[in-house]
């Protein structure tokens, strides 16, 4: 069991701080810690997945620097704003960046993703919010207060890092609205591929995961895949036509942002199934279809981006409770300073590598 913190500490004035100056440009900086409003929350930062989304924005330059980076966070409550309730100084939290207003007209049709409020990022660090998890403190704004999750005792920081991850994926998982026993394709064994490898087995689905990697395969099979098969295995159809009685898939999922399996993925479902993209988030990345296979076929292509502020509690409950124990995808651990080789990793990841972590000492 990990003991609780204290309830009081010296803030200091000066935090370390990796700052985004760039493409490719990351630099360990000093900077003031934060200042919190009256309805505001100061966390000292624990834990930080290295997050694709990220990645992108380091290595293609898509937003203007400065930033600080990081938004998969967990950490220690160090002071509360006058006016925040329900919260205290000493306890363990996992954070949420994005909340939404669940007032527009995008949130009454549970499209959370596209509320304006929600686009913006509510956890900082300091420049404009981007996050602010790869610094030694963050400032959570009034907004972004609902997201917040305490984290039991028996559960580590890595853990409630994990929350807003597996979030993206269980949203996804219901966006198939699926029936128990469907079978369904997992494309890629990685960190994200093996989350729903898991929630579809949990669910009563039968996963067909595929990799190029023999030790992904490996572990989603310990995830509970029904199947496993290597992702450029020639008889790949055959092998779903043979498990599906000749009836094709019902669904699959593209975990890897691969075009060339979106039509792989359309031949392999039946008339009617879904195809979803969770891994495409990279403007402008376009592709030729053939649209009489969604129209004539009705062959759905679905996405799936970011979380869901009401999934939060059943998240909490699945990571928590271990049924989804996200501890096996835990595989490196990187202190502050190297976050750059962090996100190097995540970036082009080793035979033994999944999810990457930012730890504070």
């Amino acid at each position: 069991m990990i003991p609780p913190m204290p309830a009081f500490e010296k803030i200091p004035g000066e935090m370390r701080a990796i700052v985004y100056r760039g493409v490719n440009d990351l630099r360990l900086e000093t900077l003031p810690v934060p200042r919190i409003g009256a309805g505001e929350l100061l966390v000292r930062v624990a834990a930080c997945g290295v997050c694709p989304t990220d990645i992108k924005k380091i290595h293609h330059g898509t937003v203007a620097p400065p930033r600080i980076f990081g938004h998969e966070t967990a950490g220690t409550i160090v002071k509360t704003g006058a006016r925040v309730r329900g919260f205290r100084p000493g306890e363990r939290v996992a954070l949420h960046h994005h909340v939404p207003c669940r007032k527009c007209h995008c949130c009454r049709r549970g499209a959370f993703a596209q509320c304006p409020q929600y686009k913006r990022t509510g956890v900082t660090a300091g420049f404009e919010p981007a996050g602010g998890g790869y610094a030694d403190y963050v400032r959570v704004m009034n907004f972004c207060l609902p997201g917040v999750m305490k984290i039991p005792a028996r559960n580590s920081f890595e853990e409630g890092a994990m929350l807003e991850p597996v979030n993206t994926v269980l949203k996804a998982v219901n966006r198939l609205a699926l029936l128990r026993g469907d079978t369904v394709l997992v494309a890629g064994q990685g960190p994200i591929g093996l989350m729903f490898t898991r929630l579809l087995a949990l669910r009563g689905m039968k996963v067909v995961a595929t990799d190029l990697l023999d030790s992904r395969l490996t572990l989603a099979r310990q995830f509970g895949a029904h199947i496993i098969i290597r992702g450029d295995a020639p008889d790949l159809e055959e092998q779903t036509q043979r498990l599906t009685a000749g009836r094709g898939l019902d669904a699959a999922v593209l975990a890897t942002p691969v075009n060339a399996l979106v039509r792989q993925a359309q031949a392999l479902i039946r008339g009617a199934g879904k195809v979803l993209l969770f891994a495409h988030t990279k403007r402008g990345d376009a592709m030729e279809l053939d649209l009489s296979i969604i129209c004539v076929d009705e062959k759905d292509l679905l996405g799936s981006y970011s979380a869901d502020l009401g999934l939060q509690r059943e998240v909490a409950r699945l990571v928590f409770s271990r049924r989804l124990d996200v501890r096996p995808l835990l595989t490196h651990r990187f202190p502050l300073e190297q976050t750059a080789a962090a996100v190097e990793l995540a970036a082009h990841p080793a035979a033994d590598s999944l999810k990457i972590l930012v730890q504070h000492a």
